[in-house]
Order: structure tokens, then sequence, then C-alpha cells
């Protein structure tokens, strides 16, 4: 798949023919391997490749964006072309481009699927131990995937970058039921390079957490209703924190005001206890990566420092446009897609407070050890999520499980409010979606707590 330095050259010169500022090529060739289980049965083995590649003009904030499966030499100038040609420019002549950095390589590029003997032996395990919770245990069902992704990045600036991205995901789902009574647990775990924490005791681990959870939800009382404290679990992972905080900050959002966060630079957004980072650096997390979608090294950027707002989250577009440098924040879902600003994990750091402290000192409140789905308006911070796993906390003590709560309030409110973070720190995985395309995240947060929040729930 590689293409030489000089056709390089040729291609983002033929882009830039007719006119633009900045041309970038993004080739990419994905294998993915699938296996699920269902009823006891392994009910899908699927594997595939595609490959293609997509090109981006820019012309100060007018973006163009052609993409192809022809990777041919005759097919990425077509392609090129016809990039130029969509830019509605008058035609002017170009000097040579030529590239004055040496080209830069992350992980080799890679070979690597599933072994489907070894993987068909893991999500069996993983049915096995589900059902052996007992036999309100109605369905299981089981996903492991892997995703290989080599990819070359070339820009007229003159950067050239070749890199292998290798991820791995479990699922596990478990419905339990008794009598009219039907409630679900589920657990996921996913990797950047590392596949070998996907062992049988993993499996065995998810599958058992899945079951419990489930089970635990039919004993579950409804849950109460009304304004009370609520104590974010570190292990309920940084949902929260993605979607009522993450979204705002990136810079296209911010960019087109759309982003209640928009003009408060240096300003304090937060309580003095909120640390925010965004972080692909962090070795084998799901959102990790070496290089972003257009090429930029990684880094870690502290986005709210100590309650102040201190960055954004850029790619190269809008970096462009707002003066600034990118974040290595430029992500797409595949070569059929522009980078955009994108999260990759992000989380709120760790605090001075065990979190047994934090529930000891709560009196009356929610504790939510799993959230679920939800929605955020990032204009203005509202946001509704549901709640996987709670429990009642009265007097520093957690009570009974309840079920069917909803957590909703405004995020930045909530973060000025928060008075506890805990010491430890929990992750979860998931695909964020945005405009349209999906990028592999994590999000982490500590235990925190939240002096008040509307939960709703059955009076």
């Amino acid at each position: 798949m590689l293409i030489t330095k000089r056709d390089l050259e040729n291609i983002l010169g033929e882009a830039l023919a007719s006119g633009g500022d900045f041309a970038e090529i993004f080739l990419e060739r994905r294998r993915t391997s699938t296996i699920g289980l269902e009823a006891m049965r392994v009910e899908k083995v699927h594997s595939g490749l595609d490959q293609g590649a997509g090109i981006r003009l820019l012309a100060g904030e007018s973006s163009i964006y052609v993409y192809t499966n022809d990777i041919s030499i005759p097919g990425l100038m077509k392609a090129a072309a016809d990039a130029g040609t969509a830019l509605k420019q008058e035609c002017r002549h170009r000097e040579a481009l030529t590239f004055d950095v040496e080209e830069t390589t992350g992980s080799k590029l890679s070979t690597c699927g599933i072994d489907i003997d070894s993987t068909v032996e893991l999500v069996q395990a993983a049915d096995k131990e589900a059902r052996s919770a007992g036999n309100k245990i109605r369905q299981v069902i089981v996903r492991y995937g892997n995703v290989t992704q080599d990819v070359q990045i070339a820009n007229s600036l003159g950067k050239i970058v070749t890199d292998c991205r290798n991820r791995t995901t479990m699922i596990v789902h478990v419905v339990a039921a008794e009598g009219s009574v039907v409630q679900t647990g589920y657990e996921s775990l996913g990797t950047y390079g590392d596949k070998s924490v996907f062992t049988r005791e993993t499996a065995q681990e998810l599958a058992a957490m899945s079951a419990r959870r489930a089970l635990m939800l039919l004993k579950a009382k409804p849950a109460p209703a009304g304004r009370m404290a609520v104590v974010l679990a570190g292990e309920a992972g940084g949902t929260m924190i993605h979607e009522a905080c993450g979204h705002g900050l990136e810079a296209d959002i911010v960019g087109k005001e759309m982003s209640v966060y928009a003009g408060k630079m240096d300003q304090r957004v937060a309580s003095e206890l909120v640390t925010v980072v965004d972080d692909p650096t962090l070795p084998g997390k799901y959102g990790s990566y070496a290089y972003d979608d257009e090429g930029t090294l990684a880094q870690k950027t502290v986005l709210i420092r100590n309650g102040v707002l201190e960055s954004y989250m850029y790619d190269l577009e809008w970096a462009r446009r707002q003066g600034s440098q990118s974040t290595g924040n430029g992500r797409r879902q595949s070569f059929q897609f522009r980078p955009i600003p994108r999260m990759s994990n992000t989380y709120l750091a760790s605090g001075q407070t065990q979190p047994e402290e934090i529930i000891a000192r709560t009196n009356h409140g929610l504790l939510v050890k799993r959230m679920g789905g939800g929605q955020v308006n990032p204009t203005t911070g509202d946001f509704v999520f549901d709640v996987g796993e709670g429990y009642l906390i009265e007097k520093g003590e957690v009570t009974y499980p309840i079920r069917g709560a909803t957590l909703s309030g405004n995020g930045p409110r909530v973060l000025l409010t928060v008075d506890m973070v805990g010491t430890d720190l929990g992750f979860g995985i998931g695909t964020c979606g945005k405009d349209g395309q999906g990028v592999p995240v994590s999000d982490a947060q500590p235990t925190i707590r939240i002096p008040e929040l509307v939960v709703g729930g059955l009076l």
C-alpha cells in the first residue's frame, strides 16, 4: 500500500495545481475480524478488508474532500485533480512540491489478525461463565473484534507518516429474568496494541460482572426521584466528562459558537478540584494512538487545570482558523471521512480523597457504579443520562440497589459544584459519534461527589 515519496509529491502537487494553500492525502488499509456468540452457539465469524485514500484541499476557510478506492497512482492523481477542480479557483502555476523532512514511522505495518480457534474458546468460556450464575440467566451475547489499520499520511507541509493501529474489543451482554421482570448486564474491554490482556480469565471476569449486574437489577428497588447528592464511582467510567464537557472543548464546536465554553479561555469553568485531560499517549488504552489522522504526533493536552479552561482540542484545519497549533486531535473514521477535532482518552484527573470517605461523608444520595446512555446539548451543556447500576446512600452507608434512575443537569454547572474528588481512576470504552462518523475512545474519572443533581425515578 505504501506510496513512494516522489509519487506523494506529485499527487499533492496535482491537488494544489488549481489553487489552495494546503493539501493532504490519507491512505488506509483496514482489516476487521469479528466473532459473535449467541444462544450458546458461534453465530458469526466475519473478516473483511477495506482500503482507499482521501485527499483534502484547503484554501482559507474552504475545505474540499475527495475519496477513492482506487489507490493506483493514476487513480490517486485523478482524485487529486478532482479536488483541485472542486475548489473552483483560477488555475495558477506552482513550483514543484518538495518535502524537506524525513519520513516518520510509528508502529510497523502489521499482518496480524485473530486466531479463530483460540478466540472461539474465549467467547465460549465467557458464555459458560455467565450461564453458571443460575437459571435466571436467559440470554448471553458475546462479541470479540479486532481492527488493524495501516495508514500513510502526507501533506504539503512536508510531513510523511506511516503507522499501524491495532485495536481489540470484547463485549459481554447478559439478560436475566424473573417472572415479568427482565434486566440486562453489560461489560466491555478494549485495548490499543496489546491483545495479550484477552485471556480466558479476562473473558470469564467480564461475563461474571455482566451476570452479576443483571441479577442484581432483578432485586433492585425503583429509583426515588428528586434532588439529591450523587456520587459517581470511578468504575462508572468518564461518560459524563466525555459527553457533558469533552465535546464542548472540541475546536470546531467552539469555532462555530455552538459550545458553552466558547470565549472562556483562561476563565474558571469548574471547581478548583477539577482537572480535565485528553491524552492519546496512554499505553494500551482504547482511544490511544501514536499519530492522529493528520500525521500530528500524539500529545497530552490539559484542557481544564484546577478549574480554569486552558486549551481546546484542535486539528490542523481549526488550528489554522483560530491561529493556534494542532493538539493531535484530528481524527476520522476512515479514508471516506475528513478529519475533525475529536477526543481520544479523556479523563478527570484523580484527587486527594479516598473513595470510601466520599461515601461516608454523604448523608443521603445516589451512588452510580455504571452509566447508561444519554443525551447532551453541547451548546447549553444540558444533559440527561440513564443509570445502569446505582445504589442508595443513607447516612454514609451504601444500602440497596435501585433501577430506572436518570440524572439530569447542566455540565458546566455540575463541574463548578464538584466538592470531592477521589484518588482512584476508572476507565470505560466506547465509539464516539460525531458528524456521522465514529472513532474509538476511552473516558475516565475518579470517584467524585456532586452535591445536588436531579434524579429521575419513581416516587
